[in-house]
């Protein structure tokens, strides 16, 4: 019997039986990979989803209920055994939970480009908030940019800002160990307090209230700072006194759940999809992704990869082989 991953209560997850039974539409993929979205998940795995945001944070074909037991994540890579002849043998991606055999409508998988090996499409998911952010941004050519945050939505924000010509990336954060990281990537690093300041634009994802204050000390007069941060059901000050007013700064949601408003009308999240997996054939990103574990350890596993301060970046899981 096919078998996914379940969070059963605060701290607890275990592997389930699953029945799975293919429709005339769809295809059936055998999991090779996955990965866990650690900001969200962790949240989710302590039991800290809001009442007021449980139909909001449902993910693309999650089982149960929040807040438990509930069916969830978003990043599974794997081959298409049966179904639509046209897919049947490829590598494909889906937004679907961890789970080593399931079926999909074919609408719902993404085929992986040439040149994005499987370990490496796990990140598909995280480059696409990371691109919806950057469009929230319209960073510009030779723009002052600060993304404050090192985990792996914050490292693929300051990747795609610095692919423009002549911009000044700088990540920050407070782990001095992320400074490897921002060199592979081919970006600056800085700790918070030596960060580039009168920044023209700041990008906030590291989920900690102390993080948010500081991209408003980094950005200059009517900058826009981007907060990609989740906080579920935490409450988070904002230092909206000082030179807040005076300096006119912006403070703008940005959120996967729908294509930025710049796209909005020419995009489907399907062609969003498409594109950030396209964006994954640069071998430099390979340094996001953690050793993987088997999804059998993954439950006794997850304590450990969830916990704050951990230090893990993309946790990837490794499927077994039929």
């Amino acid at each position: 019997m096919p078998k996914a991953l379940w969070y059963v209560g605060p701290g607890i997850a275990e592997l389930r039986e699953e029945a799975v039974a293919p429709g005339p539409d769809d295809v059936l993929v055998r999991a090779q990979f996955g990965a866990i979205s650690r900001g969200t998940e962790a949240l989710i795995f302590a039991g800290r989803v809001p009442a007021s945001e449980y139909q909001r944070m449902r993910a693309p074909h999650m089982g149960g209920t929040f807040p438990f037991p509930v069916k969830y994540g978003y990043a599974v890579v794997g081959r298409v055994e049966s179904g639509v002849s046209d897919l049947r043998g490829r590598m494909v991606f889906a937004l679907h939970p961890h789970q080593d055999v399931f079926a999909l409508p074919a609408s719902a998988v993404a085929s992986l480009p040439d040149d994005v090996p499987p370990s490496r499409a796990v990140l598909a998911a995280n480059m696409e908030t990371a691109l919806n952010a950057v469009w929230d941004g319209a960073p510009g050519p030779a723009d002052r940019i600060a993304v404050v945050g090192a985990g792996v939505v914050g490292a693929l924000v300051a990747f795609l800002c610095a692919r423009l010509p002549g911009t000044e990336v700088t990540l920050v954060d407070v782990a001095p160990e992320r400074a490897a990281l921002a060199q592979a990537l081919g970006v600056r690093f800085a700790p918070a307090g030596d960060a580039p300041k009168d920044c023209d634009l700041v990008f906030h994802a590291s989920g900690a209230a102390a993080g948010l204050a500081t991209a408003f000390e980094l950005a200059g007069d009517e900058a826009r700072i981007i907060e990609m941060s989740w906080y579920g059901s935490g409450e988070v000050a904002l230092p909206l006194g000082g030179a807040f007013h005076s300096r006119r700064l912006a403070l703008i949601s940005s959120q996967v759940g729908k294509v930025a408003p710049s796209h909005r009308s020419r995009w489907t999240p399907a062609r969003r999809l498409r594109a950030a997996l396209a964006l994954l054939g640069d071998p430099r990103l390979d340094a996001l992704l953690a050793p993987a574990i088997r999804f059998a350890d993954l439950p006794a596993r997850l304590p450990r990869i969830l916990a704050a301060g951990s230090g893990v970046l993309c946790q990837r899981i490794e499927y077994p082989s039929p």
